[in-house]
């Protein structure tokens, strides 16, 4: 059973911010260090419930195996994720994308330039094509949500 606390109990997005993933990346010289930064980033997703794999959270267009799932705190009227994958590097673009938009009002969620930020850390260029569709939707299934709120 997903309950309010498996969304909101994660450091992404809160504790750590866009601001020190642009720092961490700007400190590794290179992208073998920066894949394992991702990958560490990737090991802080919050656990994902086992009975929430499912079709209806599945998300189209990746390689891995990606699900997600959502909850709108009915006070704050903010929206919180819960992504998870089979492979531990798109658990890690999973967790940036959670540190960009995780805990914000849909509106704050649909006025990140999240493909400003992919870019200014070069991921489409040092991902898969692959990888980089599937980064593409997993966005595009959060704006989804976000603007069925708006």
């Amino acid at each position: 059973m997903t309950t309010d606390t498996n969304f909101t109990n994660t450091e992404l997005g809160t504790d750590i911010t866009t601001d020190d993933v642009r720092d961490g990346f700007e400190l590794l010289d290179d992208w073998e260090e920066r894949y394992g930064y991702i990958i560490d980033l990737g090991k802080k997703l919050p656990a994902f419930p086992d009975d929430e794999r499912r079709e209806e959270n599945y998300v189209h267009g990746c390689q891995s195996q990606v699900w997600l799932i959502h909850w709108k705190d009915p006070e704050s009227g903010r929206l919180y994720l819960l992504i998870d994958s089979d492979a531990m590097i798109v658990r890690g673009l999973a967790a940036i994308i959670m540190i960009a938009l995780n805990g914000r009002t849909p509106d704050d969620l649909l006025a990140v330039d999240i493909e400003g930020l992919f870019e200014e850390l070069d991921l489409m260029r040092h991902i898969s094509p692959t990888r980089g569709n599937g980064l593409r939707a997993m966005v595009e299934q959060i704006r989804a949500t976000a603007q069925q709120y708006t």
